[in-house]
């Protein structure tokens, strides 16, 4: 079996993007976890969810943004997603990651790109949620969730549960009153940061995910694995908590059948939606967190 920690040092490994690309039925495997290259394919995918009874998050693939102009395209980018929203109807809200906006070249840069998202999302009666990355990221992320939620209130902040930090993270998140997605986090952690195993960062997950529904507030339980799920279920069950103060997130093309089934059930299921040219990185860590889909990846490699 393919190791995780090995498939994440691929996802950081830009340059084979092009080698992969190469194969002839690679274009077809990458469609099953991303929506296509451009908004008019991510809608057509969100249009299908939606008749479905699944709303969505849209998330132009990007991160790292290297340059000012970069990242001020990924804004117009996101201002116009925001306008197609509105113009079409489809059921969704918008994700970005901050080093698409420019964490990594000025905080105070970061914060004024991020604004003009979330401004422009209030506007248009929209919500946007802010996705964490690695740990070096985590405070500056959450000092602009911070001062945006404040400011306008209709964002939203993802939380990981293999950090140690996460838990006091939440509640300070929840004395705020603004909505969480919990999961469990992508990204290579050191231990001193992190739960080594597995077993500890699910525990951690359930504790969190109970927590964040006798909250109150409207969070997003963000996961695929079914005792995760089944744990949410209960939980809920055993404590009243009706199906629609809460929602489960999923990634596109990853377990639909259970997608459909949550959402047949009645609970409300939100899928993450991602589109555009810089989908390898993303491609690599869904990979990662997933490595069975690795054979899935060579099986159709191996067709084409």
């Amino acid at each position: 079996m393919v190791s995780r920690a090995f498939l994440l040092y691929l996802s950081r490994q830009h340059g084979l993007k092009g080698v992969f690309s190469q194969f002839p039925g690679f274009k077809q495997v990458t469609h099953r976890f991303i929506a296509g290259e451009n908004i008019d394919d991510a809608i057509k995918a969100i249009q299908e969810l939606n008749k479905l009874g699944i709303t969505a998050t849209f998330d132009h693939l990007g991160e790292s943004t290297s340059s000012r102009q970069e990242a001020e395209s990924d804004v117009r980018e996101y201002l116009y997603v925001l306008d197609r929203i509105q113009a079409t109807g489809v059921n969704s809200n918008v994700s970005v990651k901050l080093t698409q906006l420019g964490l990594d070249i000025d905080e105070d840069f970061c914060m004024l790109n991020t604004r003009k998202i979330v401004e422009n999302a209030k506007r248009h009666g929209n919500f946007v949620r802010i996705d964490m990355e690695d740990s070096p990221k985590t405070d500056a992320t959450l000092k602009i969730f911070r001062t945006l939620f404040q400011e306008f209130g209709n964002v939203g902040i993802v939380l990981q549960s293999y950090l140690y930090r996460t838990e006091k993270d939440i509640d300070d998140v929840i004395s705020l009153g603004a909505r969480i997605r919990l999961c469990k986090g992508a990204y290579q952690e050191p231990e001193s940061v992190a739960f080594p195993q597995k077993s500890e960062v699910d525990a951690n997950f359930i504790r969190l995910m109970q927590k964040l529904l006798k909250s109150g507030i409207y969070h997003g339980i963000a996961t695929h694995d079914d005792k995760m799920i089944a744990a949410t279920r209960e939980f809920a069950a055993r404590e009243n908590i009706s199906k629609d103060s809460f929602e489960f997130q999923m990634l596109y093309g990853i377990r639909r059948d259970l997608q459909l089934k949550l959402a047949r059930d009645g609970f409300k299921v939100r899928t993450y939606v991602p589109y555009g040219e810089f989908w390898y990185p993303y491609f690599m860590r869904r990979l990662a967190e997933r490595p069975a889909n690795v054979w899935f990846v060579l099986k159709n490699l191996l067709k084409g």
